[in-house]
């Protein structure tokens, strides 16, 4: 069954490898004998599902989660059970390709306008001028 990450994307799960490692965390002693801890693999680099233009931005933004061949590893152990884990992990991939997916918008850097250079150094100058009305002056 194919994971709709937005209108018009979808990956479908058997790009997904999902293997349950040892965790750390709740669980109690149930911690030490269960692999309850979720560890996805995505192999964006390779993935028909994304455009070039998000493949490079996933990449980018997942960091230190991907790899040197473009595999995102995502590990999650916030819960208990597998499941949970297991879920987790899947909407946290879908949120950084939903990221990736997004497209900044385009700022065209401005500068101030002569009027509001002109009243920062008017203010400044009034500053100034209080500080400098603070001084004691001693009239012999």
């Amino acid at each position: 069954m194919p994971i709709e990450i937005l209108p018009g994307l979808r990956i479908e799960e058997d790009e997904l490898k999902v293997t349950y490692i040892l965790a750390s965390g709740p669980g109690g002693q149930n911690v030490n004998k269960v692999a309850t801890a979720a560890q996805l693999r995505f192999d964006a680099a390779r993935s028909p599902a994304l455009s070039d233009r998000i493949r490079t931005r996933l990449i980018e933004l997942a960091g230190s989660r991907a790899t040197q061949n473009g595999e995102i590893i995502i590990t999650g152990r916030r819960f208990r059970t597998q499941q949970r884990n297991r879920e987790d992990v899947i909407e946290r991939l879908a949120e950084l390709i939903r990221k990736a997916a997004h497209r900044p918008t385009f700022r065209v850097a401005t500068r101030p306008g002569r009027a509001a250079r002109q009243r920062r150094l008017d203010g400044k100058s009034h500053r100034a001028g209080i500080k400098h009305n603070r001084k004691v002056r001693l009239d012999d």
